[in-house]
């Protein structure tokens, strides 16, 4: 991830799960226990959560895996790992009911340079990050190095919908009315005219597949969310 991206979302992280709730009306939570379900994640498996910003997909993950499972969240920015872990510090103090859920380790890292062996995860799970890393093929080819070989990637990512009048309408929403809210929640207009222009020039669908498939990945599959908004 460039410096430039570090130091956007550095700058959205305090008012980010609010932005994105409002701007998704919290159907981003929803998408992830999907993926999770979709994933098959399991009792006492290990998982990595990269680009996991605040941790509600290592948390989602953590619930899967239970108590004797292991997973780990994984970000480039120190920003979104304090805000993470201050989550699960109010879950230990019983805010959320933790004794099913795993414990998650945050740390720093690159998504393109995984400090982690070879064969390491059950599971690894990317959430809205993959179109943020400066080589997606690269961190692909980190996330197949560091699965088990029986292992499972799974992928949120969004894309752009197909439906006409509704694709219509988000293509206003995203170019005019995003940025103004996201200016209003957080201060950053830029980071909500950046995030929609990514999301439409970044490979979706089967494109994305055949990225996943160059680096080794087989048994493809793909499952369209909001006729093709995002994809697991």
């Amino acid at each position: 991830m460039s410096e430039a991206v570090q130091k956007m979302f550095a700058s959205i992280a305090q008012r980010y799960d609010k932005a994105n709730d409002v701007l998704s009306l919290g159907i981003h939570r929803l998408w992830r226990k999907k993926a999770v379900a979709i994933a098959g994640i399991s009792e006492s498996q290990s998982v990595l959560d990269l680009c996991c910003g605040t941790g509600d997909f290592a948390f989602a993950s953590a619930a899967a895996v239970g108590p004797s499972g292991r997973v780990v969240g994984l970000d480039f920015v120190p920003e979104m790992l304090v805000l993470a872990n201050e989550k699960q510090d109010s879950a230990r103090d019983g805010v959320q009911d933790q004794n099913t859920s795993a414990v998650v380790k945050f740390m720093q890292g690159d998504a393109q340079r995984l400090p982690f062996e070879d064969d390491e995860f059950d599971a690894v799970t990317i959430g809205f990050g993959i179109r943020n890393v400066d080589d997606p093929s690269k961190c692909l080819a980190e996330i197949y190095r560091v699965l088990k070989p029986s292992g499972v990637a799974v992928v949120l990512e969004f894309g752009q919908p197909t439906l006409p009048v509704f694709a219509q309408c988000f293509q206003l929403y995203s170019k005019y009315l995003m940025p103004k809210i996201g200016a209003f929640l957080t201060g950053n207009q830029q980071a909500y005219e950046y995030l929609p222009e990514t999301s439409k020039s970044f490979p979706r669908g089967k494109a994305f597949l055949d990225l996943m498939e160059a680096e080794k990945f087989t048994e493809l599959e793909m499952k369209p969310l909001l006729t093709g908004l995002a994809y697991i």
